[in-house]
């Protein structure tokens, strides 16, 4: 049975990553400010499709590789808490554009927009990590079955990500505007993001 601790895990570890500019973030927000808020929705549709894509992989794979082959899993542990504490490093270092200083962009029609968010997702490193390395993290191959353990955290992940996402989406005006204008909450989300990653990143390597 997957503890709540478990669960409270991932859905931080979702929340940081969801606040930490990447791939996913840019391309909503960018379609949101420069095309409304539907165009932005649309885009969130391919988006969480794809979440479910890695989702379905990892239930698929999981249970095999952790229990014929236990120092993948150490390898897996290992890497997740070095690519956390990369993420950490990546959000708290000097510099770098924040994903809410858009410029203009071309207008895409309703397929478009839903696939570009499909294969933005797809195609993300981090979320790939995160699938990969990191949710397997808090599986308990003594808890009952691998996948269905898997399947649950993974809900957890992509209800945070999703909620964050939409509420990006529909407000990603207003908090571009409110956020370039105000240089000391742009540096707190920055660290806000930055320090839960670090926090994991510890937690993990020390465990």
């Amino acid at each position: 049975m997957i503890t709540s601790a478990s669960m409270t895990g991932v859905a931080l570890i979702a929340l940081a990553m969801v606040l930490t500019p990447g791939p996913n973030m840019i391309y909503l927000v960018s379609r949101s400010i420069s095309q409304g808020r539907r165009a932005g929705l649309i885009s969130l549709g391919g988006v969480a499709t794809g979440f479910l894509v890695y989702l379905a992989a990892t239930c698929a794979g999981l249970t095999a590789v952790l229990f014929a082959v236990p120092t993948v899993f150490t390898a897996v542990k290992i890497g997740g808490a070095l690519y956390l504490a990369y993420l950490a490093w990546s959000t708290l270092r000097p510099g770098g554009k924040s994903a809410f200083e858009v410029g203009e962009v071309d207008r895409h029609g309703s397929g478009r927009l839903f696939g570009m968010g499909l294969t933005t997702n797809l195609l993300n490193p981090k979320i790939a990590l995160m699938y990969a390395a990191l949710i397997p993290q808090f599986v308990d191959p003594t808890a009952g079955p691998v996948w269905q353990q898997a399947l649950v955290l993974g809900g957890v992940q992509i209800l945070v990500a999703v909620t964050v996402n939409a509420l990006i989406v529909c407000c990603a005006a207003a908090v571009s505007t409110f956020l370039v204008a105000r240089p000391v909450w742009m540096r707190a989300q920055k660290w806000l993001a930055g320090g839960i990653l670090g926090i994991f990143a510890t937690r993990m390597a020390l465990e």
